[in-house]
């Protein structure tokens, strides 16, 4: 696929790639741990149970 590009072309495709990854990643974390620490004191029995009530009455 890549063997029509030049060396440093195909390098410079790789690193653009990993780089992307990595932000995706970052991005990705960060909203994990927003939505972990945005709970209700983190109690998770306190949150399971909120969050059941709330889909039955949907």
């Amino acid at each position: 696929m890549f063997d029509t590009l030049s060396e440093e072309t195909q390098l410079v495709i790789v690193v653009i790639g990993i780089a992307l990854l990595f932000f995706i990643v970052r991005w990705n974390s960060g909203r994990n741990k927003r939505k972990l620490y945005d709970r209700d004191k983190r109690d998770f029995r306190k949150n399971y149970f909120k969050k059941s009530k709330e889909r039955t009455k949907k």
